[in-house]
C-alpha cells in the first residue's frame, strides 16, 4: 500500500506540473478541460482500486503450507498493484523484456557430459563474497530454469540472481541444449516432457555441494520441465523446495490460446521463428532423421512441435507429446513444497486449465493466482524497471524455505 501511495503521489505531482506549465490557453484554460481530466483521473483511480488491484488467490493442499506462507512469505497474501498504465495481459507480457533492467552478473561456465554423449551448459554465480554463508559447502544453492528459448541472459533470470545475491545464495542456470552458444554434440535438443537432462544437472549440482540447501525455480517452459521432474520423482529428490512462474499447465489449452489470431500475431509466430533459428544453427545434426525444410516452414509452435519436437523424442503423434508434456497430470505426485505463481489473464496459460482442484489434494502444493500480470510480467509501480511482483515472491519464498523450511515438517 505504501508503494502504491508513493506512486500515486508521484503521478499526481507530474500531472499537476504538466497542467501548470503546458495547459494555459483555450479550452483547457477555461477550466473545463482541467475538470474533465481530473474527473477522468478520479474515475480511473476508483476503477483501478476496485477492479484491478486485488489480493491473489492462494490455493493450498494443506492448512500447514498456507500458514507457513502467511507467516514467512506474506507477499502472496498482499494486494498486487499492477502498473497503473499497463495492467492488461498482453501489455505486461510484451513490455517486461524491454522495460526491466538487466543487472550485471558475472558467470562461470561449466559444460557437463550426458549419458548419450551430449553436453549441457551451466552458468554459475558462485557468490564467493557472501557474508551470510562464507562456507561454500553449506551456501544455499538455487537452480534456475529459463523459458522456452531463454538462457542465463534473460532479465528475469538476472533479477533472480541479483535477489539471491542479496540473500547470500549461490545460483546455477540450466541452459537447455544448443541454446547458449555451446556446440550440439548429438542430434538431440530438449522438451518439457523429457526430464533426463534436468535429472543429470540436479544430481551433478547436488554431488558438488551435498550439504548445501538446494532449491530450484523454473519460468514458463522451465517451470513445466521442473514440475514434470518433481511429479516423476515425488519425494526422492535432493531439492528442498521449488517455485514456478507462469507455467503452462495444459499444453493443449496453451496451444489453442496462442493460436487465436491476435495472440498468434503477437507471440506465437515470433516464438516459432526463435525455435527455428535455434535449431537451424545445428541443422547438419538433424538432417538424417528430420525433414528440416518442412520444419522451417512451420508457422506456429504446434506445427514446430509436430514436425520437430515430437519426432525428436519419439512420440507417435503430437497429441501423445502434448499429453506427456502437460504438468497438470503430475501435480498430485509432487513430494516437496512447491509454490506456483500464475496470472489468470495469461494468454500462454488459460485460467480454465489451471489445476486448482488437483492442487487442493496435495499438501505440498500452493498456487498463487493473480488477476493480472500476463506471462512473466507482474509489473508494478509507475516505472517498473527494477523489481516485479514475481521477483518479490521468488525472494520471499526461497528465503522462507532456507531459513524456516524445517517448520513445515513439524506442522
Amino acid at each position: 500500500m505504501q508503494r502504491l501511495a508513493m506512486d500515486l503521489r508521484m503521478l499526481s505531482r507530474e500531472l499537476s506540473l504538466y497542467l501548470e506549465h503546458q495547459v494555459r490557453i483555450g479550452f483547457f484554460g477555461s477550466g473545463v478541460g482541467l475538470s474533465l481530466i481530473l474527473g477522468f483521473s478520479f474515475a480511473y483511480a476508483c476503477y483501478y482500486m476496485s477492479s484491478i488491484a486485488k489480493k491473489p488467490q492462494l490455493v493450498t493442499g494443506g492448512e500447514s503450507f498456507s500458514r507457513f506462507l502467511q507467516d514467512h512469505c506474506p507477499v502472496v497474501t498482499e494486494t498486487y498493484y499492477p502498473t497503473v498504465w499497463c495492467w492488461e495481459s498482453r501489455g505486461q507480457t510484451l513490455l517486461r523484456p524491454f522495460i526491466t533492467s538487466k543487472p550485471p552478473v558475472k558467470y562461470r561456465n561449466e559444460l557437463i557430459k550426458t549419458a548419450d554423449g551430449g553436453q549441457i551448459s551451466l552458468d554459475w554465480f558462485d557468490d564467493d563474497n557472501s557474508k551470510c554463508y562464507m562456507d561454500a559447502s553449506t551456501r544455499p544453492t538455487v537452480l534456475l530454469l529459463p523459458g522456452l528459448t531463454g538462457t542465463s541472459k534473460e532479465s528475469y533470470i538476472l533479477h533472480m540472481i541479483h535477489l539471491s545475491e542479496e540473500l547470500g545464495y549461490r545460483c546455477v542456470v540450466f541452459n537447455n541444449r544448443g541454446v547458449a552458444g555451446e556446440n550440439l554434440l548429438t542430434p538431440r535438443t530438449y522438451c518439457c516432457a523429457n526430464t533426463e537432462d534436468l535429472e543429470t544437472v540436479i544430481q551433478h549440482v547436488h554431488s558438488l555441494y551435498p550439504s548445501a540447501p538446494f532449491l530450484a525455480a523454473g519460468v514458463s517452459m522451465g517451470g513445466m520441465l521442473l514440475l514434470n521432474y518433481l511429479g516423476k520423482m515425488g519425494p526422492k529428490t535432493p531439492l528442498k523446495a521449488a517455485a514456478t512462474f507462469s507455467v503452462g499447465w495444459n499444453t493443449f489449452a496453451c496451444s489453442e490460446s496462442l493460436e487465436k489470431p491476435l495472440n498468434w500475431l503477437l507471440f506465437n509466430y515470433y516464438l516459432t521463428t526463435c525455435l527455428q533459428s535455434s535449431i537451424n544453427k545445428h541443422r547438419h545434426m538433424f538432417v538424417k532423421q528430420i525433414d528440416m525444410d518442412h520444419v522451417m516452414k512451420a508457422k506456429s509452435i504446434r506445427e514446430f512441435d509436430k514436425r520437430f519436437t515430437s519426432v525428436m523424442f519419439g512420440y507417435r503423434t503430437i497429441d501423445d507429446y502434448y499429453t506427456d508434456a502437460s504438468p497438470n497430470r503430475r501435480l498430485k505426485s509432487v513430494g516437496i513444497p512447491v509454490l506456483c505463481l500464475n496470472s489468470v489473464d495469461d494468454v500462454f496459460s488459460p485460467s480454465h486449465a489451471i489445476p486448482i482442484e488437483t492442487a487442493k489434494q496435495n499438501p505440498n502444493v500452493a498456487l498463487v493466482l493473480t488477476s493480472y500480470g500476463g506471462h512473466i510480467g507482474f509489473l508494478e509501480g509507475i516505472w517498473p524497471r527494477q523489481s516485479t511482483y514475481m521477483d518479490r515472491v521468488f525472494k520471499q519464498f526461497v528465503q522462507a524455505m532456507v531459513e524456516h523450511g524445517h517448520e513445515l515438517s513439524s506442522m
